[in-house]
């Protein structure tokens, strides 16, 4: 049996057997536009990366160094794998969203369940306070730039803004690295730094988790493509897991290294006020933040229109809906900062389900093949730990919340022999 899409060694990606993998699954309506490989490629890889990079490096705090780069690379197969099992369940159930799909496959209780996980989660990527303190900014930004990109209706428009997006990715990835080399020498590492494990490595899934999700919007890309097959799509998602998972982990391991025990949930958290270059690095997240909320502004927008509006919004309504929704997500961002324990929560509510649970479930409902089938045995095994890592991430966090140092100055910044500040070379 032919399996769709090529080996990528570097991200560990599976390959899911399907019976036709040149099978169209129905384009949704309105939805989809004329977007090339790359293109829907570029929209994967920022909905990946584009805001919950900033992260990684506390999850690998949360979990231990070690185990950490290891439950990075396993989420991120198990992303990869579930993203081309929800196109397949689609195949078999003949529909065309996420929503459609469970409520298919699960009836109305499972469509409202998935809904509303849908329709809360894009909310913890709303415009950050990232640059200033001042609430004007964040308005200000939200209103030039973040409204008109979410008023579009075609997914495959985003394709040359995800693709700066990831540019400015890559950039951060660079201030970092420079960083590892010139600043960690001068902060001391803390206690047990390199120890293999720690217990909150289920807390650390689930940040891994809200990084890696693009299950919201995986019909909305593939509905884009121009030919929206299992074969290509695979391919996509191989290419865009791989290489977000490369810079996930280089992100992840040189944040640590430089900050070990002391790694807030914004790394940026961690760098001193007038270290120049770090903040151009919060400049340029703040500019992905701003392009990668169009593509979860489009989930959320959907969910509104197929459960109110029978799944079409007229132009006034699309413009409505799209502005109360940036107005509630820039109402949370300004009141609310502390992102360490957010991602967490957010993490093994919302995203957690999106990616272990409900992909696999319904693709073992929908299964026609034997039940030691390989497809099916490993759905099984992805589903059992979603279910664990859901439960146990949630009381864990509840029981040990983390704490939060939003907006204080890190005591490594007033050591006398910090001379980093304004220089990317080391002293």
């Amino acid at each position: 049996m032919e399996r769709g899409g090529p080996e990528l060694p570097a991200a560990a990606v599976p390959q899911i057997e399907t019976d036709d993998q040149t099978a169209l699954v129905s384009k949704p309506k309105n939805k989809g536009g004329n977007s090339n490989l790359a293109s829907a490629g570029f929209n994967i890889i920022n909905s990946i990366i584009g805001s919950g990079i900033i992260g990684l490096p506390y999850s690998m705090k949360e979990a231990g160094f070690p185990l950490g780069i290891l439950l990075l690379f396993g989420v991120a197969y198990i992303t990869d794998y579930s993203i081309i099992l929800l196109i397949k369940g689609g195949n078999l159930s003949s529909t065309n969203t996420y929503q459609e799909l469970v409520r298919k496959t699960y009836g109305l209780i499972g469509y409202l369940i998935l809904s509303t996980l849908q329709f809360l989660y894009p909310f913890i990527v709303g415009p950050d306070n990232i640059l200033t303190d001042r609430h004007f900014i964040i308005l200000l930004t939200t209103i030039i730039f973040t409204l008109p990109l979410s008023l579009y209706r075609d997914i495959a428009k985003l394709g040359k803004v995800s693709l700066i997006s990831l540019i400015l990715t890559v950039v951060i990835l660079v201030i970092v690295m420079v960083r590892t080399v010139t600043l960690g020498l001068q902060v001391p590492k803390s206690e047990n730094a390199w120890i293999f494990a720690k217990s909150n490595a289920v807390q650390a899934i689930g940040v891994m988790s809200f990084a890696f999700i693009c299950h919201h919007n995986s019909f909305l890309i593939y509905g884009s493509l121009e030919e929206p097959t299992l074969n290509n799509w695979s391919r996509i998602t191989h290419v865009s897991v791989s290489l977000a998972v490369v810079i996930s982990v280089l992100f992840a391991a040189c944040g640590y290294m430089t900050f070990t025990g002391y790694t807030e949930g914004d790394i940026f958290e961690n760098y001193c006020r007038d270290d120049n270059l770090a903040t151009f690095g919060r400049f340029c997240y703040g500019v992905t933040v701003i392009l990668t909320f169009p593509l979860e502004c489009f989930v959320t927008r959907e969910v509104i229109a197929n459960v109110f509006f029978h799944g079409n919004l007229s132009t006034v309504f699309h413009i409505v809906v799209t502005v109360i929704i940036i107005a509630v997500a820039t109402g949370v961002s300004l009141v609310y900062d502390c992102l360490g324990i957010v991602l967490e929560l957010n993490g093994v509510l919302s995203a957690t389900p999106l990616v272990f649970i409900i992909p696999t479930a319904c693709y073992l409902r929908l299964s026609k093949e034997r039940w030691n089938h390989s497809d099916n045995l490993i759905s099984c095994l992805i589903l059992v730990i979603g279910v664990l890592v859901m439960t146990v991430g949630f009381v864990l966090t509840l029981l040990h919340p983390q704490e939060c140092s939003h907006g204080k100055e890190m005591f490594y910044c007033f050591s006398s022999n910090v001379s980093f500040h304004n220089s990317t070379l080391p002293p």
